[in-house]
């Protein structure tokens, strides 16, 4: 499970607030495995902390300024007598550090993206204010023998293939923090993944800034996505396996071949595509355009049945006018996507295209993202009234977020998080059991019906994962 933690006190009592995405979700189960290891007590209550942990996120605007009143708001607990310490991790400790030390002196540490093994130094006081990490952006890649303390709830968790990210997006900084792309071994992930299913997971999401192009780096060219699936299917047993953040230009059509033969291999396709006018995707340093990718969706489809396909969009980028949105908004009208996420342009002097300035007004922007989502709300809303009085397959997630009477799942074409949810209106099952759900109601983006069987029951865990951490809410982000 990992060593080289350092041994302290044996009941510090460590909170940990976690923002942005999966992917930095999984640097803070990394680090929490560490503070385990090291003697930590780790708590869901932030009141009882003696410590707490801030894992940042600094990809836009709002997430800065979201990781900045996080760690505000933790600074100020520090005179209740409890709070001891206070750490600050992740993207804008990585990227930002000098500034955050000088700005809030309430901060008694800092560690960089590299130094997720050091979190238990940072608790104890080993690490103290003069640390500094590289901020010449993120070098290392953790392996399967770090330690690793689930905070998903343990149904479903996330896998991290690579790191880092080498393409020219110009609205996005990621490559200057996390560093160029990297790929974790399809050993390492093999091991890591059955660790997984030792702690009762029963959904492994792949997780990466740029996923089809795993292995790529390894020598695997434009088919390493699909040999690491095969590996996973053929290496563990978990009945569902899904990728997230399929980037259009390097997407390899094997991989639908072979989700169309496994069943296990969800058929789900998570594919940002930022725009669909090739103005703007042009000025946005990606290549494609609505014609392109009307093509290969339309092909995936043809190739897996009931896929269910997501996307997300930026509105605001310098270049879109009304024709450019107009064009955007026939291209949602024509694909159909099951699933859409819709953000405004976050200008950042940091940003490879800032030189392109911003100006599409706020204001502007937020209609128009308030646009597309009234649009996309209405396509979701036809497309799962087709379900209606249909059976269908789901996973059980747990207690809904209404009632603790009530479970709640979801579809395969459902991702965790973002893409809605089934609420189970009768019928008993446990977390991670496969069972078969009659749709009664539908709604925009959630489901409603009876649980009519378990078709493949969850087995008893090993190990249980933490149920709940104190994890913020999520600053929405484009994934790139």
């Amino acid at each position: 499970m990992g060593v080289g933690s350092v041994a302290g006190p044996p009941r510090v009592i460590v909170g940990m607030i976690s923002l942005g995405c999966a992917k930095n979700l999984v640097d803070a189960e990394v680090m929490l495995g560490h503070l385990a290891e090291g003697g930590a007590r780790i708590t869901a209550d932030l009141d009882e902390a003696e410590v707490i942990v801030v894992n940042t996120c600094g990809f836009i605007a709002d997430a800065k300024r979201e990781s900045i009143q996080t760690i505000l708001e933790v600074a100020a607990r520090k005179g209740d007598g409890t709070l001891k310490r206070l750490v600050v991790a992740g993207c804008m400790a990585q990227r930002y550090a000098a500034e955050l030390e000088a700005e809030i002196p309430e901060i008694d540490a800092l560690i960089g993206l590299d130094e997720l093994q050091r979190a238990p130094e940072a608790v104890l006081g080993a690490i103290g204010r003069e640390h500094v990490p590289d901020q010449r952006g993120a070098l290392a890649l953790y392996d399967h023998a770090s330690p690793r303390l689930l905070a998903t709830g343990g149904v479903f968790a996330y896998l991290k293939v690579a790191e880092g990210c080498d393409n020219p997006c110009a609205f996005c900084h990621i490559p200057r923090m996390r560093g160029a792309f990297r790929s974790r071994t399809v050993g390492s992930l093999v091991a890591e993944a059955r660790r997984l299913e030792e702690l009762g997971v029963r959904e492994l999401i792949l997780v990466a800034q740029d996923t089809t192009r795993y292995g790529e780096d390894l020598g695997l060219g434009t088919t390493g996505l699909r040999r690491l699936l095969e590996a996973l299917l053929a290496g563990t047993t978990a009945p569902w396996i899904r990728f997230l953040y399929a980037y259009p230009a390097t997407l390899d059509q094997g991989v639908f071949d072979l989700m169309a033969r496994e069943p296990r291999l969800v058929p789900y396709l998570d594919i940002p595509l930022q725009h669909a006018s090739r103005t703007v995707l042009k000025a946005m340093k990606r290549g494609g355009d609505a014609r392109s990718y009307r093509r290969m969706i339309e092909r995936a489809r043809a190739t897996v049945p009931g896929l269910g396909v997501r996307s997300t969009f930026i509105v605001g980028f310098p270049g879109e006018g009304d024709a450019e949105l107009a064009e955007l908004e026939r291209f949602l009208d024509e694909v159909r996507f099951d699933h859409v996420g819709v953000f405004t342009y976050s200008w950042q002097e940091e940003n490879p295209g800032a030189a392109l300035g911003d100006p599409v007004p706020e204001r502007v922007k937020a209609q128009r993202m308030r646009r597309l989502m009234r649009q996309q709300e209405r396509i979701s809303r036809e497309s799962y009234r087709r379900l209606k009085g249909l059976e269908v397959t789901a996973i059980v997630d747990g207690p809904s977020e209404e009632s603790e009477y009530l479970l709640q799942g979801r579809l395969a074409q459902q991702a965790p998080e973002v893409d809605g949810r089934v609420l189970f209106t009768d019928g008993t099952a446990r977390p991670g059991d496969l069972v078969r759900v009659r749709i009664d109601k539908t709604y925009a983006f959630d489901l409603v019906g009876p649980i009519i069987a378990v078709v493949d029951a969850a087995p008893a865990r090993r190990q249980a994962a933490l149920p709940s951490l104190p994890f913020m809410p999520v600053i929405a982000r484009p994934a790139v």
